[in-house]
């Protein structure tokens, strides 16, 4: 829990200050609710300093997307003019390009030559109660509780910046911005399995099973709740990402017009900031080996992440193949009502 005050306090910050280096969490809402905050309370700090050199002056709020950013290349690759860039930033532009090309999407990633996205996840089995180390199954060496201690070592010197995966030091912070936010959304580190009949399954326990790509192969169908009718959304991941952050920004999950969002938002998360940089939670620090903290706080967001799956019943479950991968598809209608309340509650808490 408590994602910002860990973002400023711990890996990213602390390496920072301690490593001797001295060079010259959710959807694009959330991860800027993160970074704003982050920006706040580092503001005036000799880190702030060291954070803006390494990131040429770009604020984490803005920076905080990037990781994001870069999958618009993912079709085209790097140079696809119709993707997002950072042509004022051409040295960390051409480090981006460096990184994607070093880890890029193919079905053929591997260990060796990993995926850019599974930098962002990690898809531990939540049918049953269990740890990160419990088992095998959904976790990875460049999963998300991976990547963050490996950018950590490149901050603190430990790794070299001309690795092969390309994480220089600026790739590092702009990683662990972002991965900060990822590993605190249940969806990004907890996943529902399910045998070739859609029934779940622990394929950590015998079965193999397919999984349901951290919720992006299921819809979420909420009940009539207290006037508001019953919700169709297309992907439970992306529910969890965008929905649950908007609802606790501007009091509804659904979108609103595009002439409308800057006047709407804009107040909205000013608000949410402000409290956020001035109320404090409790309990919020992590204790031990920095190298130990991501998997401290994946075995913290599993159980939420359990309750994300228990609270609702798959239906329609079945196998589906595309682009070389084979997952399980299917829906997750709520059990009873009060899942968005619980939900939104839920990223309050973790983006606090």
């Amino acid at each position: 829990m408590c994602v910002i005050r860990r973002l400023v306090q711990a890996p990213v910050f602390v390496v920072l200050l301690s490593s001797g280096f001295h060079a010259h969490a959710y959807g694009p809402l959330g991860h800027e609710i993160v970074g704003a905050i982050a920006d706040r309370k580092l503001a005036g700090t000799p880190t702030a300093e060291k954070i803006k050199t390494l990131l040429d002056g770009i604020p984490l709020e803005r920076a905080s997307l990037i990781a994001d950013d870069i999958k618009s290349w993912d079709k085209r690759g790097p140079d696809d003019v119709r993707g997002i860039h950072l042509r004022d930033y051409p040295k960390i532009e051409q480090q981006l390009h460096d990184f994607w090309n070093a880890n890029p999407p193919s079905p053929d990633a591997s260990d060796t030559t990993p995926s850019h996205h599974w930098m962002h996840y990690t898809d531990v089995p939540v049918l049953n109660a269990e740890k990160y180390s419990d088992g095998k199954r959904g976790r990875g060496n460049w999963d998300v509780v991976h990547t963050i201690p490996y950018c950590i070592g490149v901050l603190r010197g430990e790794i070299p910046e001309d690795n092969p995966r390309k994480i220089t030091k600026t790739i590092a912070l702009i990683l662990l911005a972002h991965c900060a936010g990822d590993i605190h959304q249940p969806l990004h580190v907890g996943a529902e399995y399910f045998n070739e009949e859609g029934e779940a399954i622990d394929p950590d326990r015998g079965a193999t099973g397919l999984g349901d790509e951290g919720g992006n192969a299921l819809s979420l169908v909420q009940n009539p709740a207290a006037g508001r009718p019953r919700h169709y959304y297309h992907s439970f991941h992306g529910y969890w990402d965008l929905d649950t952050v908007r609802n606790l920004t501007i009091g509804t999950p659904d979108e609103v017009p595009k002439e409308q969002r800057e006047s709407v938002y804009a107040s909205a998360k000013e608000k949410l900031i402000a409290n956020f940089v001035a109320n404090e939670p409790k309990n919020w620090r992590t204790s031990g080996d920095l190298k130990t903290w991501t998997e401290q706080w994946a075995n913290e967001i599993l159980p939420i992440a359990r309750e994300a799956h228990t609270r609702v019943q798959f239906r329609h479950v079945h196998r589906e193949e595309k682009d070389g991968r084979v997952f399980a598809k299917g829906e997750a209608h709520e059990i009873g009502t009060g899942y968005l309340d619980w939900s939104t509650q839920v990223v309050g808490d973790e983006l606090h």
